[in-house]
């Protein structure tokens, strides 16, 4: 068995703490089958970084951050403190058998200073590189969905997914499985059936930590809509009734829309949500209130660090204001109206 090298030490590590891309984590996956060395460094990894998995995060502005993580590379790059010459003179260090108890209490509590120090000087970096990496993961999957659509309707002669909807049907049950078209998901959920989009894809890495949800594929079928909430976490456009099949340059899907975070599963009974101020001004939660990947009809995918395009809310109905109580059934009144609900 050959020693790995120092390239797949690295690759180890950027999949340890999850900031790699899907080619390069099978890379990793099959390094780790196939290599005991680098499945016991893969191990000690993860049992070194877990315990970081328990502590609150807390928002740093981005500015910060990236000047943090500059800085801190131009000091790494200086040679005065290469990683390679400390280990190697902490390797050179004799180690005394006999030492008394008290001095070797005293190095455990400097091993745990220094621990805790770089863990406070990395963690707040590693948090927001995770963040980085499930945005640009949502982003991609954004894409993916634009691509299925765009494939659908190519196929259905222009015509975009959609399922008929009575007056009045609540669009907020989502994985209603009854005959009635109920959900508003329901129009996307044929991209899933029709094997147009993977359905792992509707589910945002931010929402659930980079933990994908997964269900088994052969039931698809037999669902007439996603099984339920945690399976999408995006928000679809509802349109005015009497609009065009057809979209212009607008949004049409973004992260889940806050204002229904607390949405239960029973879908049974009637919904009713009293806005407030707070419902009017917090972002998606799929990733840390920091902003919401938007889904443009050209394709486009944009991260907005606040939920208003133009004038525009599109988390709410240029009718609603805080007070205003939500039924489950509004729709827009124009077509310049977005409203992305679930």
């Amino acid at each position: 068995m050959r020693p790995i090298n120092n390239e797949q030490k690295q690759l180890l590590f950027d999949y340890a703490v999850g900031l790699i891309s899907e080619q390069e984590t099978a890379k990793a996956k099959a390094l780790i089958s196939e290599n005991a060395e680098a499945a016991k460094i893969y191990s000690c990894l993860k049992a070194t970084l877990e315990p970081l998995d328990s502590i609150k995060f807390e928002p740093c502005p981005d500015e910060l951050v990236e000047g943090t993580i500059w800085r801190a590379k131009s000091l790494t790059n200086s040679g005065h403190f290469g990683l390679e010459h400390l280990l190697a003179d902490e390797q050179k260090r004799a180690v005394t058998a006999k030492a008394s108890f008290w001095r070797n209490f005293g190095e455990l509590a400097a091993v745990a200073a220094v621990i805790l120090i770089i863990a406070g000087v990395l963690f707040p970096w590693l948090s927001y590189a995770r963040q980085k990496s499930w945005q640009q993961r949502c982003q991609m999957q954004l894409g993916n969905i634009f691509q299925g659509l765009n494939n659908y309707v190519s196929d259905y002669d222009g015509k975009l997914p959609s399922v008929a909807m009575a007056s009045g049907a609540p669009w907020w049950k989502v994985g209603y499985q009854g005959k009635e078209n109920y959900s508003n998901t329901r129009h996307i959920w044929l991209l899933v059936k029709g094997n147009y989009v993977d359905p792992d894809d509707f589910v945002c890495p931010g929402k659930f930590h980079g933990q994908a949800l997964h269900f088994d594929t052969s039931d698809v079928q037999n669902y007439n809509d996603f099984p339920d909430r945690k399976h999408i976490s995006y928000s679809i456009r509802i349109r005015c009734p009497n609009a065009p099949r057809t979209f212009g340059t607008e949004p049409i899907m973004a992260d889940s829309n806050p204002i229904f975070d607390g949405l239960k599963a029973d879908n049974s009974g009637e919904f009713k949500l009293r806005l407030t101020d707070r419902l009017f001004a917090i972002n998606s939660g799929n990733h840390n209130r920091r902003g919401q990947n938007v889904l443009f009809s050209d394709s486009s995918v944009k991260f907005i660090k606040g939920r208003r395009i133009g004038a525009d809310d599109i988390f709410t109905l240029q009718q609603m204001r805080p007070g205003f109580e939500v039924k489950g059934y509004e729709l827009p009144s124009c077509e310049t109206d977005a409203f992305l609900a679930p």
